[in-house]
């Protein structure tokens, strides 16, 4: 533990003086042993923008004492920044620390200490090359930005994160994991697939006030004589594993539950956050017994719920938590 903890300590040093050189140097001179993927590997962007921005014809043709633009002075979105903290999971790309916060990092996800010693250590756990990460969606809300992600972190998942920033730095982040099931919903979806494009803009908190009144009004208070009134007939797309596409399928899922003496209770809705088209509602309650987090991501169209994903995850007992900022 205390190996890990200096390595990080080490790194944020490193990281706070790469990015101060980040905002004075512009270009960087070519050495004699120099390719263009470590130029910008060393300077936190691809190969190809470098090629972009020097407008080469041959990337593979630089040559000693050339001059190299290595900064655009265009600032990473909070998006950009999430998904290079992510796919350096995978690729182990040291350098994405960087947007995150060294002296502030809360953690919500329970089964990682606080801070970045925390992350440290939870990432070190990993058996070597065995992680992959594909960010399937990604969307921003104000200070937040929210991904949903096929991963393997321990095993094949699908996952949600939501990550705040301050001040152009990640400081809190939230996520929910499950199984990635090996078999399609009766209606032959996946827990990923389906559309991933962020429209409707113009529509966002629109779009929050349906899926939070849905949340509120049917899930939490239980009002499910008025759930028609939130979808579009019957045309409704579900990425649920154990339920088919429609109100049909919903409520054939739902008899079949009560059959087994499985209840799904929501409690309590912590947030609702959303880009255009896409809303994540984040609640806890429990299933069938057991406390859980409820991440239900819903796609609006027309201020009706078009599209559905989730991911629920059982929440430990409290003597089992490696962090003690909760859940939510």
């Amino acid at each position: 533990m205390k190996k890990i903890i200096t390595l990080i300590l080490a790194l944020m040093m490193l990281f706070s003086l790469s990015i101060s050189a980040y905002a004075t140097e512009e270009y960087y001179t070519v050495k004699s042993e120099d390719v263009l993927w470590k130029i910008a590997e060393s300077h936190g962007i691809t190969w190809e923008k470098l090629a972009e921005l020097n407008k080469l014809k041959n990337p593979h043709f630089i040559f000693p004492g050339q001059k190299i633009k290595v900064s655009s002075n265009e600032e990473m979105t909070n998006s950009q920044k999430v998904v290079a903290v992510l796919n350096s999971i995978e690729t182990g790309d040291s350098s994405a620390i960087a947007y995150i916060n060294p002296e502030k990092y809360i953690q919500h996800n329970l089964s990682a200490g606080d801070g970045l010693a925390g992350f440290g250590e939870l990432l070190s756990m990993l058996p070597k090359g065995s992680a992959s990460v594909d960010v399937v969606r990604v969307f921003e809300d104000g200070d937040y930005v929210v991904t949903q992600t096929d991963y393997n972190f321990f095993g094949p998942k699908v996952g949600f994160d939501i990550f705040r920033f301050e001040d152009g730095l990640i400081v809190e982040h939230w996520d929910n994991l499950a199984e990635k099931s090996t078999e399609p919903n009766p209606s032959g979806r996946t827990q990923l697939d389906g559309e991933t494009k962020v429209v409707d803009l113009d529509r966002t908190n629109e779009n929050k006030a349906v899926a939070k009144a849905f949340v509120d009004k049917v899930l939490v208070e239980g009002n499910y004589e008025i759930m028609a009134q939130y979808f579009d007939g019957d045309n409704y797309i579900q990425h649920n594993t154990q339920i088919g596409d429609g109100l049909s399928g919903l409520g054939k899922a739902m008899a079949a539950m009560a059959e087994q003496g499985i209840n799904m209770v929501y409690e309590e809705n912590h947030m609702i956050l959303g880009q255009g088209n896409f809303v994540l509602a984040v609640s806890e309650g429990t299933f069938g017994g057991q406390k859980v987090a409820y991440y239900d991501l819903f796609r609006i169209e027309n201020g009706k719920i078009a599209e559905h994903w989730d991911v629920i995850e059982n929440i430990p007992n409290k003597e089992e938590w490696k962090n003690n900022n909760g859940k939510f």
